[in-house]
């Protein structure tokens, strides 16, 4: 179905029927949030732009869903596949926001959980500046070692998997 299908199919949904707002979870990084109120669209996570953050990180500006520096565009003076009014009400396209940005998610219809990756822009710096993200790993007597600890050396990972 394409994004022009699904939003039509989600305008005439809302518009002939009153608006009956579904609950989601959403998975992204390290936490987990609750969202009491989503349009339903059986394709696309729509959310109220003062959840966005709480999903994403991103903001609704003027000028678009911002995360630090990195903007997307978003008008939002008239419906299209990323921003509608309904009721008086506005609703931000998180797919299609994880999709504009090439970020990966899953969703799983049945509990209505979404499961959103990492947005691959964020890690462009490690990429830039050649520098690993930090982490930690035990050594052979299990002390945690981290990579940090070894800033300004030069570090060899060998990783292994028996499969």
């Amino acid at each position: 179905m394409s994004r022009a299908t699904s939003l039509l199919s989600l305008v005439l949904l809302v518009s002939a029927a009153p608006l009956a707002a579904e609950s989601a979870t959403v998975l992204h990084l390290d936490r987990s949030v609750e969202i009491e109120r989503t349009l339903p669209d059986p394709t696309d996570l729509w959310v109220p732009p003062s959840d966005l953050e709480r999903v994403s990180g991103f903001v609704l500006k003027p000028e678009g869903a911002c995360l630090d520096d990195l903007c997307v565009p978003v008008r939002q003076d008239g419906d299209s596949d990323i921003f509608v009014r309904r009721s008086g009400e506005a609703w931000l396209n998180v797919t299609e926001l994880a999709d504009r940005l090439e970020q990966k998610y899953a969703f799983d219809s049945e509990h209505r959980v979404w499961n959103f990756g990492e947005v691959p822009a964020t890690r462009a710096a490690f990429h830039d500046q050649a520098i690993a993200p930090d982490f930690s790993l035990p050594d052979r007597e299990g002390n945690l070692v981290r990579l940090s600890d070894f800033r300004g050396k030069k570090v060899m990972i060998l990783s292994w998997a028996s499969w």
